[in-house]
């Protein structure tokens, strides 16, 4: 995708998500035995039908874990697209 833009700006993670309806998640049942949140993602519950399947966390607790695990956000600045990718 020729218009995304890769980022580890917390600010500007949080407010791209948030101006698209999205919320720090993280995937049900795939928590660590308490040493990790378990698969982070931006999810978008006003647009999803699966919304069962994650647990909202909020946005201290997402960049604690995006921090650790050396993440940036990939994603298009004008839509929903995004992908959580190493930052090598």
């Amino acid at each position: 995708m020729s218009d995304s833009k890769k980022t580890t700006d917390h600010k500007e993670i949080q407010k791209w998500a948030e101006q698209h309806g999205g919320v720090p998640s993280v995937i049900k049942g795939t928590e660590n035995d308490g040493s990790g949140e378990g698969v982070l993602r931006i999810h978008f519950p006003k647009k999803s039908d699966d919304n069962g399947s994650f647990d909202e966390i909020s946005w201290d607790e997402f960049f604690k874990e995006f921090d650790k695990n050396n993440l940036a956000l990939l994603h298009d600045p004008n839509g929903n697209f995004n992908k959580l990718v190493s930052r090598d």
